[in-house]
């Protein structure tokens, strides 16, 4: 195919892959429980045996992060994963009630696309390969075009561990020329069922609208509120280890700090021990210039870097053994850039009167990444219940936004894929699981006799017509034509009402426009 395009050549390597990976889904779907826990056990073994490596190859590649950070993401999503998952029930019967008479049954999905990040790419790798072969699939990668060698480098290991394991050929496939017009062909082409994207908005926009069933996830902005009841060297603790993980690439990582006034002293007083630097005026106006361009999209030279490189490019003095720039801001939106995402070593900081004042303020930066996750460290669990009815699908509580939201430090599934849930334009509002990538199937038995359920039904009041209505439809509709058609004196009063409720809310309404 020398003499085609590289545009063309990869649509053609995307239909390849999709038309293979479709038959090794057909194959797969045959597979006892047995078969699949032992390519999982296989699969997990290699990328244990590949977690260091690929993390050094992701980090030199794309630049972000720190490699052993990585090598631990990469054992999260193989190692740790697999343990979770191994005794999961995703195949055949799930469930059978004996009172209703109905029995659920898996059915794979068939051919998964996953869209991987650069952020978080080997392990995102790791982990869509390990819960689609879980449910019984196959999956395809689009990698994204900054992180392609190390994305297909894992890809290749999980296939390799698969297939030695007894997996079909084609059962995990990566696009190894990657193009606008590869990932459009993928996920539009018929052989794959479901879209996983884990990526910027513009991608998992772009996934909705392939016209097929899709699990996006939207950005992060999370706000960590310690607050007044909390340990704070233990809260200061987890936060520092949250946000210098892999240099704050993973989403649910802390973006900003809500301290209140009574505890504000000894949280600034502990930051400043364990590494946190206090930026001035000055040079949280320098970083921003920095980090920000056209508006508040991040500078993509800039995600999952240390302290010391952006400190150097914006021009500032840091002391040494800095591990996270802070910047104290004012307020919520356009003019504070730091009350945005920020996949890097920088954080907002605020301080407010009490809790309630916390609950307004996260639900304002909240709004920049909605739906995703918030942390909040206190020793009072009416304040975790009255944080639980914010816009976040993951609420931790005493750890830190990385690993408790996904699910290494919480109880939560291990994820790298994590559902925003409605408000945050996803379809998921959970950890992505294995339970997402299968159709439930439910058998029912017949419980009633249909030819007498009429008359067997003791709440059913209009049966065998024996009990008769007060009026015809035609008495009905007349009914209301009389009400329609009465003299305005019967109902002075009640138009007066009218008049006073109309007065009401077009007042209402000009109030809103600012009139």
């Amino acid at each position: 195919m020398e003499n085609f395009d590289y545009d063309l050549r990869s649509i053609q390597e995307a239909r390849d892959l999709a038309r293979s990976g479709e038959a090794a889904a057909k194959a797969i779907a045959k597979y006892t429980d047995e078969q699949i826990d032992a390519i999982l056990r296989s699969m997990a073994k290699a990328g244990e045996e590949h977690a260091l490596c690929l993390a050094e190859m992701a980090a030199e590649e794309t630049g972000f992060g720190k490699a052993a950070d990585k090598a631990y993401k990469n054992h999260a999503a193989s190692t740790l994963l697999y343990e979770q998952i191994k005794g999961m029930k995703t195949t055949g019967i799930l469930s059978e009630d004996p009172v209703t008479r109905t029995i659920e049954v898996a059915e794979p999905v068939g051919l998964i696309m996953g869209i991987v990040p650069s952020t978080n790419p080997t392990s995102t790798v790791f982990f869509k390969a390990m819960i689609a072969i879980k449910s019984g699939n196959s999956i395809v990668f689009s990698p994204h075009p900054s992180a392609a060698k190390c994305t297909l480098k894992a890809a290749e290991v999980m296939r390799d561990a698969a297939i030695a394991a007894g997996a079909p050929e084609g059962i995990i496939g990566c696009v190894t020329m990657p193009s606008m017009g590869s990932t459009n062909e993928l996920m539009k082409c018929k052989e794959v069922s479901i879209i996983i994207a884990t990526g910027g908005p513009g991608m998992v926009k772009a996934a909705y609208s392939a016209g097929k069933p899709a699990i996006g996830v939207g950005a992060g902005n999370s706000p960590a509120y310690i607050e007044k009841t909390a340990d704070v060297k233990h809260a200061v603790r987890t936060i520092m280890a949250s946000k210098t993980f892999d240099y704050g690439t993973i989403c649910a990582s802390e973006q900003s700090i809500i301290c209140e006034e009574s505890n504000h002293a000894e949280v600034v007083a502990e930051l400043k021990a364990q590494g946190g630097y206090f930026m001035t005026k000055e040079e949280t106006d320098k970083v921003c210039n920095l980090l920000f361009k056209n508006g508040h999209n991040m500078n993509a030279k800039f995600v999952g870097r240390s302290p010391q490189v952006i400190a150097a490019a914006a021009g500032i003095q840091i002391p040494e053994g800095t591990r996270v720039l802070i910047g104290k801001q004012e307020g919520v939106g356009e003019g504070y850039p730091l009350s945005y995402e920020k996949l890097t070593t920088v954080l907002g900081f605020y301080t407010v009167k009490d809790w309630e004042e916390a609950c307004g303020l996260s639900i304002r930066l909240l709004q920049n990444g909605i739906g995703h996750t918030m942390s909040i460290h206190t020793q009072d669990r009416d304040k975790v219940i009255k944080f639980a009815a914010k816009p976040a699908s993951r609420i931790l509580v005493n750890t830190g936004g990385s690993q408790g939201g996904t699910g290494i430090s919480t109880g939560l599934p291990i994820a790298f894929t994590l559902g925003c849930g409605t408000c945050g334009g996803s379809s998921v509002s959970e950890n992505v699981s294995p339970k997402h990538l299968i159709n439930i199937k439910t058998v029912a038995y017949g419980l009633k006799d249909c030819a007498t359920i009429v008359e067997d039904d003791p709440t059913f009041m209009w049966k065998n017509g024996s009990t008769k209505t007060a009026c015809s439809p035609a008495d009905f509709v007349a009914s209301f034509d009389k009400k329609e058609t009465a003299p305005a004196a019967s109902c002075q009063s009640g138009c007066d009402d009218n008049e006073k409720l109309a007065a009401l809310v077009k007042e209402i309404v000009l109030a809103m426009k600012g009139q």
